[in-house]
């Protein structure tokens, strides 16, 4: 029998994880409010979600499949595209919007049956260009750019990275004029974990001063959460600790500095009495 008719266990390991995936997820008939349109979505059934860590900007990590790249629905009839939470909340004047904008230009995509960080990334632009187009709340913009961000930190490569931070600071300006212009909740958060979470992606975005005092909004303001008080303390002290850190570096930088111009002048003021030395002889 030739190798090459032999069966590739790499794809069969790959193929046997398709299916294992596919097991943890189910099709959830939805219409779209723009079109009327009855399609189906695919959702991660919810005794699937196996959590393996949380970042402190609320960014929570999965094992086994992970149900932020399945957030997005897509209509494919009329092109309209939004995250679950807000698929049905539509205004009359957005739905206009969307067929008079989205829609003339929209042509259908397909997808496979599971999805990936690339396609999770790029339906979530697709939901984001849609909040733009009908002038969506700041808040809807914030989150959706936010989701972008973390997705890229899953990738984490340089050019990731960078990405990750332009969609972040996206976030912190949209979540910066929801503080100010909306009602709380925003997206199942109280006043107290919009506050921490500014700080939080203040301090991410290289933004520490505006992080310190954000933070110091949420440890000194009576009734909020506990936890979220602790989580702000420790975000504030991880600043103090690297600004710290920073100090002593350019300390020591500074002193080392100091050091070798010291001993370039000794060895000038030698090379200087060698010289007479030796123009002596």
């Amino acid at each position: 029998m030739d190798k090459k008719d032999l069966p590739n266990p790499e794809g069969i390991k790959e193929q046997k994880k398709e299916i294992s995936k596919k097991s943890l997820l189910y099709s959830k008939t939805v219409t779209c409010p723009v079109c009327d349109n009855i399609f189906k979505a695919i959702a991660v059934k919810a005794s699937s979600y196996r959590i393996t860590k949380k970042d402190s900007d609320f960014f929570i990590r999965y094992s086994l499949i992970n149900p932020y790249f399945y957030d997005v629905w897509i209509c494919n009839s009329c092109g309209y595209v939004a995250m679950k939470a807000d698929f049905n909340l539509l205004r009359n004047m957005e739905i206009d919007l969307v067929k008079k904008s989205i829609s003339p230009k929209w042509r259908e995509r397909s997808y496979p049956e599971t999805y990936d960080v690339n396609i999770a990334i790029e339906r979530y632009k697709l939901s984001l260009l849609n909040y733009v187009i009908i002038n969506a709340k700041s808040s809807k913009k914030a989150i959706n750019c936010m989701k972008i961000a973390w997705m890229y930190r899953l990738i984490n490569t340089p050019s990731a990275k960078e990405m990750e931070l332009k969609f972040l600071n996206q976030a912190l300006e949209g979540l910066n004029d929801a503080y100010y212009s909306e009602s709380f909740p925003i997206y199942g958060m109280d006043k107290y974990s919009i506050m921490y979470l500014i700080g939080e992606l203040s301090r991410r975005t290289g933004h520490k001063e505006d992080s310190l005092i954000w933070f110091s909004n949420v440890i000194t303001t009576p009734n909020v959460k506990q936890s979220l008080k602790e989580l702000a303390r420790d975000m504030k002290d991880l600043i103090l600790e690297e600004d710290k850190k920073t100090e002593a570096a350019l300390l020591a930088a500074s002193n080392n500095s100091i050091n070798q111009n010291s001993d370039f002048q000794d060895n000038t003021k030698k090379s200087s009495i060698f010289s007479k030395f030796f123009k002596r002889l």
